[in-house]
């Protein structure tokens, strides 16, 4: 069966996670974020701190290592188990499982690229906005300075940047990954919400 999975890539402070999370409300779909990360807990059995440590994050002597993507998964009971790739591997077998259940949208953790060939209908959206209006965000958000919102954005968004790239080859923020693009800052979010929806319900009637 073939399902409507919208997925959202985000830069820190567009708003990326909360027009996700209205786009899904509004299509009256699941909307999978960090719960991820217990649903693959769940699924292995293992501590939920371990998947967070490694939610869209990759230390950098990990960075130029090939994931061994082809690998079969490795028994939570085994100590190599909280290897990244393992790790990345339940993770991408839960958004698999959630996928083939019916439409619904996923933000971030690779899902553009973990659902490519599952043959769903696979909208691919990359959230972002100028660095001054994301900086407003964060200081508003986390009542920081702006040098403090500026230094959370830069690090939040490389590491998403080497995640993206560590597991996918590709990079994060090229439009080549995505259907979609869109400048929050240009739109309010109802329109923005709009404006995916309106793509999906496209998609959906090919």
């Amino acid at each position: 069966m073939s399902n409507t999975i919208i997925t959202i890539a985000r830069s820190y402070g567009s708003g990326g996670r909360t027009i996700g999370k209205e786009l899904a409300e509004f299509r009256g779909v699941p909307y999978y974020d960090r719960n991820i990360i217990y649903l693959a807990s769940d699924k292995s059995g293992v501590d939920p701190k371990i998947f967070s440590e490694n939610d869209e994050f990759v230390k950098p002597k990990f960075i130029d290592r090939v994931a061994a993507m082809g690998k079969k998964l490795i028994p939570p009971e085994t100590r190599k188990f909280s290897s990244r790739e393992n790790i990345f591997k339940y993770q991408s077998t839960v958004i698999k499982d959630l996928a083939s259940r019916g439409d619904c949208v996923v933000i971030g953790r690779c899902a553009n690229y973990t659902l490519k060939d599952t043959g769903h209908k696979l909208i691919k959206v990359f959230i972002w906005a100028p660095k001054d209006y994301c900086i407003r965000n964060v200081m508003e958000k986390l009542s920081i300075s702006e040098s403090e919102a500026e230094k959370t954005i830069n690090d939040i968004n490389r590491h998403r940047r080497e995640y993206f790239k560590y597991y996918t080859g590709k990079d994060w923020d090229s439009a080549l990954n995505y259907d979609l693009c869109i400048n929050s800052a240009q739109y309010d979010k109802k329109t923005a919400v709009s404006l995916i929806s309106s793509y999906a319900d496209i998609i959906s009637s090919l």
